[in-house]
């Protein structure tokens, strides 16, 4: 049996969260979570390794392997190491022109960086620096709404428009939040002339959570 290919430096934070190490600050004890991302980075590195696979598909499969780590990082809370691995899957995506894929991953990465600003708050961080955590969720999120009507079809604008929203809102940012909710609404056929009402009502818990059922890659 061939050896694993060795993990390459960029992945040396990430790899030692499975070495019994920390995740922000927090302990990692998780053993199915750190198994996870074990697996996670070994597929990332046998995918950096790979000589065979030219071009787009070697993008493609790094993509999903740089998400797959940050998937498995989020789950222990290692929310910074997670956001390297979507900002790279990002770029990587970008770099495919593939439009669905990059707006999910804007999302994730707008959803792992306001988990981190509520970590940092958890833990009392300095107001300023979570002023500053807060609006780069804000910016992030409404990158991830930019990417929306660029989407291949209606389903997918509208699920990348309620994750920016629940971002939005879990940012404070409520009614940034209530203008995505309203174009979701627009979509689905459920515009009102007066949404949203001044009472801050938002979009029907119902129609949100059709949605949200089927949300592409939610990774929190």
């Amino acid at each position: 049996m061939s050896a694993a290919p060795a993990l390459h430096p960029q992945h040396a934070a990430a790899h030692a969260a499975t070495e019994g190490g920390h995740a922000d600050g927090q302990a990692l004890a998780d053993d199915d979570r750190l198994e996870d991302l074990r697996q996670a980075l070994l597929q990332l590195a046998e995918a950096e390794a790979e000589a065979h696979s030219r071009g787009a598909l070697r993008l493609s499969r790094l993509c999903q392997a740089h998400k797959s780590v940050a998937v498995a990082l989020s789950r222990l809370q290692s929310y910074s190491a997670a956001q390297d691995h979507l900002a790279s899957a990002l770029s990587l995506a970008t770099a495919l022109g593939a439009i669905d894929f990059q707006a999910d991953l804007q999302c994730g990465l707008a959803e792992v960086a306001t988990s981190a600003h509520e970590q940092s708050r958890s833990l009392g961080a300095p107001k300023g620096t979570l002023r500053a955590a807060r609006e780069r969720c804000r910016e992030l999120a409404l990158d991830a709404a930019g990417l929306a009507a660029l989407t291949t079809d209606t389903h997918w604008e509208i699920r990348v428009l309620l994750r920016a929203s629940d971002v939005l809102d879990r940012c404070g940012k409520h009614d940034d939040a209530a203008v995505l909710q309203r174009q979701a609404m627009v979509l689905m056929g459920l515009d009102n002339p007066d949404y949203p009402p001044n009472d801050g009502a938002q979009l029907p818990a119902a129609a949100r959570n059709a949605w949200r059922l089927s949300a592409p890659g939610l990774l929190m």
